[in-house]
């Protein structure tokens, strides 16, 4: 037995002598607790921890689920995801045992982010909300595949949020062309926006730019790498797939403006960003100067969106569009498919040839 009276102080203590998860000894001993289920508590829950089973706490086991993901995604990714968990999951879920938590567990905490607010007192988006719950959804099913948990409970309560957000907010050229307008004092974040409003890239893969990256002979502009701002230190890492490894095509008026650009910046070197700031501050320009325009309010992102709505209304196929914009499948293009145009007319008076033809025959 492993839990002990110690009859000197009147107290009670536990010698454990075990193998953890790796095979490797473990040996220790807790005293000083004030009765037996204390020191048996104490016991099942280090036995937990040590031996890497589904009976340990959610806290605990989000040290597990770091050490098994956190080498296999994106830098970026997993500050994201480090993010959510400490500060949407832990706070209800961490002292838990992970076996013991329940769907309605989960309910009861969907309902307490449904209630909650952001900062400004606006509630959390449909959207923002089903990414909290994905993350919640990731780590039980982690533990389900990895450590023997039964079940997720997350799919039994019911998901929260919505996939997809129900309006897409986008700039015609004309909304866009009256707000650059408005950056004649600030040439370089100008251009940063001509480049994301032109070429449709991520803001992540702007701010990685450098001027190797720009080849203004043949007019192409080389997405290698993204940028972020992690814990106060700049991080320039790989793009947000291996399909964003591309070459985007300039049109040449945008050629043109580069070319002046770059003769201004005589002092940045080849590897330098180009555009030496962060998406913060990216972001206050764009607010500070769309108000100014007297256009609607959208992210930086949503320039991204733009892009595309341009193109779907120039003409361009979906195949076309999801090879410039990066995208890892050309069904993350048809997430626009509202803005296509309807091609049934179309169909129906192929029909009506094509039956007209046969009655002529």
């Amino acid at each position: 037995m492993s839990v002990h009276r110690d009859k000197e102080r009147g107290t009670w203590r536990v010698a454990l002598h075990i193998e953890d998860a790796s095979g490797k000894l473990v040996n220790t001993t807790k005293r000083g607790f004030k009765t037996k289920s204390e020191a048996l508590a104490w016991e099942r829950n280090f036995l937990a921890d040590v031996r890497e089973t589904v009976d340990m706490t959610f806290e605990a086991f989000f040290e597990v689920y770091a050490r098994d993901v956190k080498p296999r995604v994106r830098v970026t990714t997993w500050d994201q995801k480090e993010h959510l968990i400490k500060t949407k999951l832990i706070p209800f879920f961490g002292k838990k045992r992970l076996a013991s938590i329940t769907s309605k567990d989960v309910l009861a905490w969907q309902n307490s982010l449904l209630e909650r607010a952001k900062e400004d007192g606006t509630p959390y988006s449909r959207t923002y909300l089903r990414t909290v719950d994905n993350q919640l959804s990731a780590i039980f099913n982690h533990a389900v595949r990895h450590y023997g948990l039964r079940a997720n409970p997350v799919l039994e309560a019911g998901r929260l949020g919505e996939k997809k957000a129900n309006e897409m907010l986008f700039w015609t050229t004309d909304e866009y062309l009256r707000f650059s307008e408005e950056l004649a004092d600030k040439p370089t974040h100008f251009y940063a926006f001509e480049i994301l409003y032109w070429c449709g890239i991520r803001e992540g893969e702007l701010l990685a730019l450098t001027p190797a990256d720009i080849d203004l002979e043949n007019g192409i502009l080389h997405i290698t790498k993204s940028y972020a701002r992690l814990k106060g230190e700049d991080v320039i890492g790989p793009p947000k797939t291996s399909k964003s490894v591309r070459d985007v095509k300039l049109p040449q008026f945008l050629i043109e403006e580069l070319r002046e650009f770059m003769a201004y910046e005589t002092m940045v070197k080849p590897d330098d960003r180009l555009f030496p700031f962060t998406k913060c501050a990216l972001a206050n320009t764009m607010k500070t100067a769309s108000r100014a325009a007297g256009v609607k309010q959208i992210r930086v992102h949503d320039l991204r969106h733009s892009h595309v709505s341009l193109l779907i209304n120039l003409g361009f196929p979906a195949l076309a569009i999801a090879d410039r914009l990066g995208h890892e499948s050309v069904h993350i293009t048809y997430n626009y498919a509202h803005l296509f145009p309807s091609q049934q007319q179309n169909v129906v008076d192929v029909l009506d040839a094509l039956m007209g033809d046969q009655g002529e025959e």
